[in-house]
C-alpha cells in the first residue's frame, strides 16, 4: 500500500512492491520503512528471515567455516525450523486479532455434541471389566439370560479386531459401544417369554443399567458426571482466554510469547482492534483499486471475463466487512443510538451523490455523561456555635439540586453522594454550604460559601480540598470543602482534553479549546470543541480522510509545547498540547479514528531506535500507550515487533489459512472427543472469522479442508462422510456454478437463500429427489421477473480460478477412490454400523461425486455399476479375511484328514453365516436403495465359500453322512432369507446334497428291512418300553429317519414332498411287515404252549399285543401326511389299509388267545365227562367206591380241578391287565373270553340235558361258573355280557341240578348257586 506520508517519488516504488503477490523484503535507506517490512512478503505465506535490524535473526546462508555436509544440513534444518516458528508466530498474531475482536462470526450453539473417544487403554480396561463380570469377580447380580447376552457381546463386539481398528481410527465412542449392546439385547429380550407383572421394557432398562455399571467399573459416578459436564460445557462454547490457549497449543506458541504479543497488540483494547480492522479493510480496498488501475496480477481464471468480476468481488467482500463492522455497537447498553454512516473517502465503492448525506451535524455528536459528586467534609468552620446545624447542596448547571443530611457545625462531615446526568462535556458543578437561620422572621437559610467546579472525564477521581468562595457576612475566610467528582467516559467518547488549535476551515484562530474525540459509528469519528455548559459542540471536524502525525513546533504559534497535525488534501489542522504524554494519547486516539496506514512514531521512540541501530517501525502497526511502552520495548527485544507491525494485506492468507486449518484439524483429531473430523464450535468460530476478515475464498477453504480430511481418512482415521459431503457440495457448486439447466428449470431470479435451500438441503438427498425439488420450484416461478441468466454460487463468489478447478477435480478423484475403498471395506470402515448413518452417508456422497455437474445426476445404472463393483470386491476381501481368521490357510500344504477338513468347513460356514447376519443387521438399511446389489454381494460371498466347501466334500469317504450338519446349518440360514432362498448358492447346495439324501434314504430303507428280518428271527419278546426290542428299534429308526429328513427342511417343494411321501410309504411297509411277523410269532407261541390248566399267559404274549398297540400309535405319526388334496385321497386309502391290517391282526390274535382259553376249559370239561351218568367209567367208579366204603374210609373226589382252572383264569387276567398297554384290547379280549367259555359250558350242559349230573361234576361246574362270573365282573365286563342268555341257561340248569342232588344226596356240603351273582368273600 501507499504510504500517505511518503513523497510522490516513493509511491511508485512501493506500488511495485505491493503488486507482487509475495513481496520480498527490501532494505530502504529512508526512515519511514520499518524492518518489519520483511515480514510483509514471504513465499507461500511464510516469513522471510529478518535483516540485521530485526534482532536475533539467523543469517540466510551457512558460514564458510562450516565444511561438513552434516553441519550444513543441521544449519539448514535450524533455519527451516526458525522460518516455521516465525510463520506460526505471524499466523498466531492474525488469529489473536480474530479472537479479540470478532465482527463476522460467532460460536455456533446448534452443533451436535461429540461423545468421548475410546482409547486403546480404555478399550483394554473395558475388556477386563467385562471379563471380571463373566468370571464372577464382581458383586453385580444377574440372571443367566443377561450373562449370556454379555458373553455374546464380549465375544462378538469387544474382542473383534474391527472394533480395535475403529478405536485406532478415533471413531469409537462410549455411546457407540452402548448402542451396539442395546441393539444386541433387544432381539434377545423380545424372544424371551412373557412374565406377569414384568414388561420387556423394564427388562431392557435393567439390562442397560447393569451394562453401564459393568462398563463404568469402580469409577465414582459423581466424578464421572462432573467430568462429563465440564467437558460438555467446553465443547459447546469457549471464552477468549480458552481460545487463546487452544491456538497456542495448535500453533506451538509459548505462553510468554503469547503474553508479549497480547500486550503489544493491545488485544484488550477494543478501540485499537477496531482501528486495526479499519486499516486492514482500507488496505484491501487500495489493493483492489491498484489491481484495477494498473492491471496487477490476477489469478488464472477459467474465463477472461472473470477478471472484472474478481475486482468487484474484492470490493463487495470489503463492503460486506465494513457493513459488519458498522453494525457492531459502539456503546454497550447506553441509550445513545449510533447512526450508521459509510466512510466518505472510500469513493471507489460509494456513490458520490450521497456525499452530503454523510456530513455530520452537531446533533449527531451529542454525548451523555454521568457524574457522581461525593461531599466528604468542610474545614475551617469556626465562627458558628458547635450546635448549629449546617448542610450542603449540590447541583449541575441546568439540572436538579440535591441536599446532604444535616450536621452540627462542630463536626461537618457527610460522605453523601449525589448522582447527576448531563450532556455537557464541560458541566458546571455548584456546591454550597448553608446553616439554618435562627431568626424568627428568616425565610431562607444562610449561605456560608460555595464552590463551582468544571470536571472532565480526565479529572482526578479521588477526593480533594477545594477553597470555597465565602459569602458576605461570614467571618470564616478560609473555608475549604473536601469532595470528589467522578465523571464517567462514555463508550463513544474516545479521548478528551484541552488543546491549542488552528485550521483552515474550522478553528481559524489559534486558541486553547476543550476537545472531545467522538465515535459516531465504527467508521465515523469527529473532533469536537466545546464550551462550558454547552451540550452541542461549537465546531467539529469529521476525521474521514485525515492523517494524523507528530510535527515540530510551529513558529509564530505561542501556546502549547508539543505539536501534532491532521492533514487532508486541501486542509491542515495543527494541534498543540501542554504535555508530551497527552500528545501521545491524542495521536494514538486519532490514529485509531482515521484508520490511516501510516503509524505515527513519537520522536522519543525514533531517537531510542536510532540509538539502538534500528529503523522506524512498520507503517501499519498499532502504537502502544505511554504506559505500555515498556511492553512494546519488550516485544521488540524478543523479536515480536516484526509480527505485530506486519501488514496483513501483504500476506498470502490462503496458504496461512491452509496451515492453521490443517494444524487445527490435527489438534481436533487428537483430543478426547470422537469428532470424526468436525471442528469444535470455538474452532469453527475462529476459522470463520479468519476467512471473512482476511478474504480467504470459501472454495479454497473447503478444498483445503477436503484435502486434509482425505489425507487423514486415507491414513485410517474415521471421518464423517456427511462432513465430506457438505464441503464437496460447496466446492462443486462453486466450480460448476448453477448452470444454464438450473436457469431453465427455475426460469426466475431466486434469492440466494432460496437457491441454497433447494440445492443444498440440510440432509443430503438423492439427485433424483433434488431434481423433483427444482421442478417443483419451477412451478412456483414468478412470471413478473425476467429469466435469470447468470450463475449463482453458495458463497456469492462468481469467479472460479483454474487452480480451484484443477484441485477440485483432483480431490474429486481422490474422494471417489476413497469412497469406493470404504464401500469395498464397509465391514471394517463402518464396523457394526458405527458411526451411525455413516455408511448411508457414504453411499449418498458417492452418488454426488459421480454427478457430472451440480444438477446432472449420474444414471442409476452408472451408480449401481460402481456399487456393484465395490461390493463384488468386498465379497472377496471379506472372505479372505474370514479365511485368515478361521486359519484355513494353515492347512495348505499339510496332510489334513477328511474329518478335520469337514470340521474346518463347518466352522467356516458358521463364520460365513455370522458375517451375512451382521451385514443384514448393521448394513442392510444403508444399502436399502441397492438391496439387489447387496443380495448379489452375499451370493458372491457364498460362491467363494462354495469352492472350499466343494473341495472339502469331495474328499469325504463314500456313504459318509457327517456332512449333513453342514447342509442343515447353511440351509436353515438360507431358507429364512427371502432374497437368498433358492438363490444361486442355495440351488448349488441342493444339487450337491440331493443325491446324498436319496442315497442315504435308500441305505436306511435297506438297513431297516434287514434289521426287521434279523430282529424277529432272534426276538425274545422281552418287553422293551412300549413293545419288543425289534419293534422299538424299528420305530426309533423310522422316526429318526423322518426327523432327520424333516429337519433338513428341503427348500425345493417338489423334492421335499417326494422325500416325505417316500418315507411315509416306507414306514407303512415296514410297520406292515412288523405286524405280520408279530402275528405269526403270536400264533406259533400259542401252538407250543400247554393246553391244561397249568397254562400261564406268558409275558411274550403281552409284549406282542403291545407291539400291535405301539404299531397303531406309530403309524398315526410315521404314516400320516400333510399334503395337497389331490394326493390326500389316495394316501388315505393306503393308510387306512394299515389301520385295517392292525385291527384285523389284533382281532385274530384275540381270537387265537380265546381259542386257547376255550381249549383249556374243554380239557377241564373232558375230565368231568368221565362222571357222566350211564358211562362204564362212571358205573365202575360208583361200584368201587361203594364196595370199598364198607371196609375203609374212602375219600371223596376234591375240588382240585376247579381250583386249578380258577387259578389259571385269575393269573391270565392279571397278567393281561398288567402287561398289555391298551385297555380296549383287554376289554375286548375279556368279553370274548367270557362269552366263548360260557357258550362252551352251555353247550356241554345242553349235550347232557337228559342226564343227571354227578355230584362231583355239579360241584366243579358251580365253582367254575361262580368264580368266572365274579372275576370277569371285577375285570369290568359289562352286566349285559355277564348276564347273557347262555349264562342264565347255565345258571338255571346248575340250580336245578343242585336241588336234585340235595334231595338225593342229602346236601351239597356248602356249595350252592344261590350266591353266584353276589359278592363272594371266600376263595
Amino acid at each position: 500500500m501507499l504510504d500517505p506520508s511518503s513523497s510522490e517519488e516513493e509511491g511508485d516504488e512501493v506500488l511495485e512492491v505491493e503488486r507482487k503477490e509475495v513481496a520480498a523484503p527490501k532494505s530502504h535507506g529512508g526512515a519511514r520503512l520499518s524492518p518489519g517490512r520483511a515480514a510483509d512478503g514471504h513465499g507461500g505465506g511464510g516469513l522471510q528471515p529478518r535483516g540485521r535490524g530485526s534482532g536475533g535473526g539467523r543469517p540466510s546462508s551457512p558460514s564458510p567455516s562450516i565444511g561438513s555436509e552434516k553441519e550444513k544440513e543441521d544449519l539448514e534444518k535450524m533455519q527451516r525450523e526458525e522460518e516455521e516458528r516465525k510463520k506460526r508466530l505471524q499466523l498466531y498474531v492474525f488469529v489473536m486479532r480474530c479472537i479479540a475482536y470478532p465482527f463476522n462470526a460467532k460460536q455456533p450453539t446448534d452443533m451436535a455434541r461429540r461423545q468421548q473417544k475410546i482409547s486403546k487403554q480404555h478399550l483394554q480396561t473395558v475388556k477386563e471389566r467385562f471379563q471380571s463380570f463373566l468370571s464372577g469377580d464382581t458383586q453385580i447380580v444377574a440372571d443367566e439370560a443377561f450373562i449370556n447376552a454379555v458373553q455374546s457381546y464380549y465375544e462378538v463386539f469387544l474382542k473383534s479386531d474391527r472394533v480395535s481398528r475403529m478405536v485406532q481410527s478415533g471413531g469409537c465412542s462410549a455411546s457407540d459401544s452402548r448402542e451396539v449392546f442395546k441393539k444386541h439385547i433387544e432381539k434377545r429380550v423380545r424372544s424371551l417369554p412373557e412374565i406377569d407383572g414384568l414388561s420387556k421394557e423394564t427388562v431392557l432398562s435393567s439390562w442397560i443399567a447393569k451394562f453401564d455399571t459393568i462398563y463404568r467399573g469402580e469409577e465414582d459416578p459423581r466424578k464421572h458426571q462432573q467430568r462429563m459436564t465440564a467437558s460438555a460445557a467446553s465443547e459447546l462454547i469457549l471464552s477468549k482466554d480458552q481460545l487463546y490457549e487452544m491456538f497456542q497449543q495448535i500453533l506451538g506458541i509459548k505462553k510468554f510469547e503469547h503474553q508479549l504479543l497480547y500486550n503489544a497488540c493491545q488485544l484488550d483494547n477494543p478501540d485499537e482492534q477496531a482501528a486495526q480492522i479499519r486499516r486492514e479493510l482500507d488496505g484491501r480496498l487500495q489493493m483492489a483499486d491498484q489491481i484495477a488501475r494498473h492491471g496487477g496480477r490476477f489469478p488464472k481464471f477459467s474465463s477472461r471475463e472473470m477478471e472484472a468480476m474478481y475486482i468487484e468481488e474484492l470490493r463487495s467482500s470489503v463492503n460486506l466487512l465494513m457493513a459488519n463492522l458498522e453494525s457492531m455497537p459502539v456503546s454497550k447498553g447506553g441509550e445513545f443510538k449510533l447512526q450508521k454512516l459509510k466512510r466518505g473517502h472510500n469513493t471507489s465503492i460509494m456513490d458520490m451523490g450521497q456525499e452530503d448525506e454523510n456530513t455530520l451535524s452537531k446533533s449527531d455528536v451529542v454525548l451523555s455523561f454521568t457524574l457522581e459528586v461525593v461531599i466528604m467534609e468542610v474545614q475551617g468552620l469556626k465562627s458558628l456555635a458547635p450546635n448549629r446545624i449546617v448542610y450542603c447542596t449540590m447541583e449541575v448547571e441546568g439540572g436538579h439540586k440535591l441536599q446532604t443530611d444535616q450536621a452540627e457545625a462542630s463536626k461537618p462531615t457527610w460522605g453523601t453522594q449525589g448522582d447527576f446526568s448531563t450532556t455537557q462535556p464541560l458541566p458546571a458543578v455548584k456546591v454550597k454550604l448553608f446553616t439554618e437561620s435562627t431568626g424568627v422572621l428568616a425565610l431562607e437559610d444562610k449561605e456560608l460559601g460555595r464552590v463551582v467546579l468544571h470536571p472532565t472525564p480526565n479529572s482526578p477521581k479521588q477526593s480533594e480540598l477545594h477553597k470555597m468562595t465565602v459569602s458576605k457576612g461570614c467571618p470564616d475566610s478560609e473555608l475549604k470543602i473536601k469532595l470528589a467528582i467522578r465523571m464517567d467516559k462514555p463508550q463513544n467518547m474516545k479521548h478528551c482534553g484541552y488543546l491549542w488549535t488552528i485550521g483552515k476551515n474550522v478553528w481559524k484562530r489559534w486558541k486553547k479549546r476543550f476537545f472531545v474525540l467522538v465515535q459516531v459509528s465504527q467508521y465515523t469519528f469527529a473532533m469536537c470543541s466545546y464550551r462550558e455548559k454547552k451540550a452541542e459542540p461549537v465546531e467539529l471536524l469529521q476525521l474521514d480522510g485525515y492523517t494524523v502525525d507528530y510535527t515540530d513546533p510551529q513558529p509564530g504559534l505561542d501556546g502549547g509545547r508539543t505539536f501534532f497535525n491532521a492533514v487532508k488534501e486541501g486542509d491542515t489542522v495543527i494541534f498543540a498540547s501542554d504535555d508530551e504524554q497527552d500528545r501521545i494519547l491524542w495521536v494514538q486516539a486519532m490514529y485509531r479514528a482515521t484508520g490511516q496506514s501510516h503509524k505515527p512514531v513519537p520522536p522519543t521512540q525514533v531517537q531510542k531506535l536510532n540509538s539502538r541501530g534500528g529503523t522506524t517501525p512498520q507503517l501499519d502497526a498499532p502504537i502502544s500507550q505511554f504506559s505500555g511502552l515498556e511492553d512494546a520495548d519488550r516485544a521488540q527485544k524478543h523479536g515480536m515487533d516484526e509480527f505485530i507491525s506486519a501488514n496483513p494485506c501483504n500476506f498470502d492468507h490462503a496458504s496461512l489459512f491452509e496451515l492453521v486449518q490443517r494444524l487445527t484439524l490435527d489438534h481436533r483429531l487428537n483430543d478426547s472427543y470422537s469428532c470424526l473430523g468436525w471442528f469444535s464450535p470455538g474452532q469453527v468460530f475462529v476459522l470463520d472469522e479468519y476467512c471473512a476478515r482476511y478474504g480467504v475464498r470459501g472454495c479454497h477453504r473447503h478444498l483445503c479442508y477436503l484435502s486434509d480430511l482425505l489425507e487423514r481418512a486415507e491414513n485410517g482415521a474415521m471421518i464423517d462422510p456427511t462432513l465430506l459431503h457438505y464441503s464437496f457440495a460447496f466446492c462443486a457448486s462453486h466450480v460448476h456454478g448453477n448452470s444454464q439447466r438450473v436457469c431453465e428449470l427455475l426460469n426466475w431470479p431466486v434469492s440466494q437463500a432460496e437457491l441454497n435451500k433447494a440445492l443444498f438441503p440440510s440432509v443430503p438427498e438423492l439427485p433424483a429427489k433434488r431434481e423433483l425439488k427444482i421442478i417443483e420450484f419451477m412451478k412456483k416461478k414468478d412470471l413478473r421477473s425476467p429469466p435469470f441468466s447468470g450463475t449463482r454460487r453458495p458463497d456469492g463468489i462468481g469467479t472460479v480460478t483454474i487452480e480451484e478447478k484443477e484441485r477440485f477435480e483432483e480431490i474429486k478423484e481422490r474422494l471417489r477412490v476413497l469412497l469406493e475403498n470404504q464401500i469395498t471395506h464397509f465391514r471394517y470402515c463402518f464396523p457394526f454400523g458405527r458411526p451411525e448413518g455413516a455408511l448411508k452417508a457414504t453411499l449418498s456422497l458417492l452418488e454426488r461425486v459421480l454427478m457430472k455437474d451440480i444438477v446432472t445426476p449420474a444414471t442409476q445404472e452408472e451408480v449401481k455399476a460402481v456399487i456393484h463393483k465395490c461390493l463384488e470386491q468386498a465379497a472377496l476381501v471379506n472372505y479372505q479375511r474370514l479365511s485368515e481368521y478361521a486359519k484355513l490357510e494353515e492347512n495348505v500344504g499339510r496332510l489334513v484328514t477328511p474329518a478335520k477338513k469337514l470340521e474346518d468347513t463347518i466352522r467356516l460356514a458358521e463364520l460365513v453365516i455370522e458375517v451375512l447376519q451382521q451385514n443384514e443387521e448393521h448394513h442392510a438399511e444403508a444399502f436399502a436403495w441397492w438391496s439387489d446389489v447387496m443380495v448379489e454381494h452375499a451370493e458372491t460371498f457364498l460362491c467363494l465359500y462354495s469352492a472350499d466347501m466343494d473341495a472339502a466334500l469331495e474328499v469325504q469317504p463314500p456313504d459318509s453322512w457327517d456332512s449333513f450338519p453342514l447342509f442343515q446349518l447353511l440351509n436353515d440360514f438360507l431358507r429364512m432369507d427371502y432374497n437368498m432362498c433358492n438363490g444361486k448358492f442355495h440351488k448349488h447346495l441342493q444339487d450337491l446334497y440331493a443325491p446324498l439324501v436319496v442315497r442315504y434314504v435308500d441305505l436306511m430303507e435297506s438297513s431297516i428291512a434287514q434289521s426287521i428280518h434279523r430282529g424277529f428271527e432272534r426276538e425274545s419278546w422281552e418287553p422293551v418300553n412300549n413293545g419288543s426290542g425289534t419293534s422299538e428299534d424299528l420305530f426309533w429308526k423310522l422316526d429318526a429317519l423322518q426327523t432327520f429328513i424333516r429337519d433338513l427342511h428341503w427348500p425345493e417343494e417338489e423334492f421335499g414332498k417326494h422325500l416325505e411321501t417316500r418315507l411315509k410309504l416306507m414306514s407303512s411297509d415296514m410297520i406292515e411287515s412288523c405286524i405280520k411277523r408279530t402275528r405269526a410269532a403270536f400264533e406259533a407261541k400259542l401252538q407250543r404252549s400247554s393246553r391244561a390248566t397249568d397254562f400261564r399267559v406268558p409275558q411274550s404274549i403281552c409284549t406282542m399285543f403291545n407291539v400291535m398297540v405301539d404299531a397303531k400309535a406309530q403309524s398315526a405319526k410315521l404314516c400320516a401326511m400333510d399334503l395337497g388334496q389331490e394326493f390326500v385321497r389316495d394316501w388315505r386309502q393306503y393308510h387306512s389299509q394299515i389301520d385295517d391290517l392292525i385291527e384285523e391282526t389284533v382281532k385274530e390274535m384275540i381270537t387265537l388267545l380265546v381259542a386257547k382259553f376255550v381249549v383249556i376249559l374243554e380239557s377241564v370239561l373232558a375230565k368231568l365227562s368221565r362222571y357222566d351218568e350211564g358211562t362204564l367209567f362212571s358205573s365202575f367208579l360208583s361200584f368201587t367206591v361203594k364196595a370199598a366204603s364198607k371196609y375203609v374210609d374212602v375219600p371223596k373226589p376234591g375240588m382240585d380241578v376247579a381250583d386249578g382252572y380258577v387259578t389259571f383264569v385269575r393269573h391270565s387276567q392279571d397278567m393281561l391287565r398288567e402287561k398289555v398297554n391298551e385297555e380296549v384290547y383287554i376289554e375286548r379280549l375279556f368279553d370274548q373270553w367270557y362269552t366263548s367259555t360260557m357258550n362252551l359250558l352251555g353247550t356241554w350242559l345242553t349235550d347232557r340235558m337228559d342226564l343227571q349230573l354227578h355230584v362231583y361234576q355239579l360241584k366243579i361246574l358251580i365253582r367254575i361258573v361262580k368264580k368266572k362270573y365274579r372275576d370277569f365282573r371285577l375285570q369290568g365286563v359289562l352286566d349285559s355280557t355277564l348276564n347273557s342268555k347262555m349264562y342264565e341257561t347255565v345258571r338255571n340248569r346248575l340250580t336245578l341240578e343242585e336241588a336234585t342232588a340235595s334231595v338225593r344226596e342229602g346236601g351239597m356240603q356248602g356249595i350252592s348257586m344261590k350266591d353266584s351273582d353276589e359278592e363272594d368273600n371266600g376263595n
